[in-house]
């Protein structure tokens, strides 16, 4: 007893968000409900909303019912962004920077700031990355720096997807409007093409990163708790080991192609060939190559390199691939979401409820908050874009807002939810070995900080952006 009022003692006082950061953490520590429940509540709450429109529950259910294999392509391209990302992230040079990273410093706070900072800035190359470098380095800095809060940090490390992963290369919706092949017919009608240098190459999205990763930091490390107070690796009875690239020896001759980098540097050199042409010669200009498909075929092509032999390479997918299992089980489920909304009469209601409500002057940030709330309920982002898209358009050219800033109007707020539903945190969470409630508290912390940077700055951007007609 008296040891402990001695620790007391020399514990620094707790600042007001640390206070609060501690208490957000044991709240959603005991209340908040696994991902895949938090799936199940999503379809109740929009069945439930359907019959108080005047849906039949019938109708709410078959549609629901049929929607459940809709998302399986989209799932595949998820599971293999985490694919591609850890097999990035586990390369040979990728995890030396990781652990040289890990050693920037000692001091808990700082770190956690560190690991805020880089699932920001990889997330704006790639959120699969950015899920698996962060979740690896939070490892890494578990094992070498004493008092660093396991919660804090894996939050921290989730930030990159719930800031700025869509105000950068691998968001969905800019990429789907780029690109006139991934565009819906009926859309296409109403929007036309909308190229990157009309929505992640324009003057406002860059002062946005700046902006939230700038506050994201700053957050992180002032409501991390002190050493003395924080919950460690240790006490969540973990412990990791460097993850082992070494190859044990080959013992059979049939291995020898295992083994060999031989069928890389052939397989590998056609495909970076491939790769090549295709950005050279798009006709529209190298940005307008990217999508969801090539994304994949680069980080599965570097990640094979830069592994150098098959075995090595196969060895990392297999360590990838439990990271994927909660998106391969609940994006059926967010499928039933979809489903009932497009399929019945939800979707029609909100589109005329929403051209109702909105003025020039509120539109952008109207959208702002329906897209973060309806993100709540369906996390992905290209999916929800396609129910959003048309009538979210439609009325940005009624009321001349610029297009491609309403596509980054989407993608900035259609982040927020993320730091609430835990369904992005998956791989994170399984690369931790911890649940969606030790992590949230922290998220819901960073949350209250970025609704209102997040709705100003688009309101606020809205009205500097000329309108520019429909490219089609």
């Amino acid at each position: 007893m008296a040891e402990k009022r001695e620790a007391a003692k020399e514990a620094p006082a707790e600042s007001v968000l640390e206070r609060f950061g501690l208490g957000l953490a044991a709240w959603s520590e005991k209340w908040f409900p696994d991902a895949w429940v938090f799936a199940l509540l999503g379809i109740v709450f929009v069945f439930c909303f359907g019959l108080l429109i005047g849906e039949s529950p019938s109708k709410l259910a078959v549609e629901g019912g049929k929607s459940f294999w809709i998302l399986i392509p989209f799932t595949m391209q998820m599971a293999l962004i985490i694919i591609g990302g850890y097999v990035v992230a586990t390369t040979p040079a990728v995890y030396w920077v990781i652990k040289k990273v890990a050693r920037i410093t000692d001091n808990p706070r700082v770190a956690i700031a560190w690991v805020a900072f880089f699932s920001m800035a990889t997330s704006l190359i790639s959120w699969g990355l950015s899920l698996i470098f962060s979740g690896l380095l939070v490892r890494e800095m578990s094992r070498n720096i004493k008092g660093l809060d396991y919660r804090a940090a894996g939050a921290a490390g989730y930030l990159g997807l719930g800031a700025v992963w869509a105000l950068g290369l691998s968001s969905s919706a800019a990429l789907m409007m780029a690109t006139k092949g991934s565009i819906p017919p009926k859309l296409y009608a109403i929007s036309g093409l909308i190229p990157l240098t009309q929505t992640l190459f324009i003057w406002p999205n860059f002062w946005f990163i700046v902006v939230l990763i700038a506050a994201s930091v700053l957050m992180a490390y002032f409501s991390a708790p002190s050493a003395e107070r924080a919950k460690t690796v240790d006490q969540f009875g973990l412990k990791f080991e460097p993850i082992d690239q070494t190859l044990e020896p080959r013992q059979k001759p049939g291995e020898w192609l295992e083994y060999s980098p031989l069928l890389i540097i052939i397989v590998g050199g056609m495909l970076l060939w491939y790769l090549f042409d295709l950005f050279q010669n798009e006709p529209r200009g190298p940005i307008a190559a990217l999508d969801l498909n090539n994304y994949n075929l680069i980080f599965i092509t570097v990640g094979m390199i830069l592994h150098w032999r098959p075995k090595r390479f196969l060895k990392a997918v297999a360590q990838s691939v439990p990271a994927t299992g909660g998106v391969l089980i609940q994006f059926p489920f967010y499928a039933v979401i979809f489903g009932m909304i497009v399929g019945t009469g939800i979707n029609k209601w909100l589109a005329d409820l929403f051209v109702a409500i909105t003025t020039p002057n509120t539109y952008s940030l109207l959208v702002a908050v329906y897209s973060a709330v309806l993100g709540v309920f369906i996390p992905s982002g290209g999916s929800k874009w396609v129910i959003e898209a048309p009538y979210v358009i439609q009325a940005a050219i009624q009321h001349q807002v610029n297009l491609g800033w309403v596509v980054q109007i989407y993608n900035a707020a259609e982040a927020l939810p993320n730091l609430l539903n835990p369904f992005w945190m998956l791989p994170l969470l399984g690369i931790l070995h911890v649940k969606a409630r030790d992590l949230v508290g922290y998220a819901v912390l960073q949350l209250f900080v970025h609704i209102p940077i997040v709705f100003f700055l688009c309101w606020y951007f809205a009205m500097q952006i000329p309108f520019v007609a429909p490219i089609k």
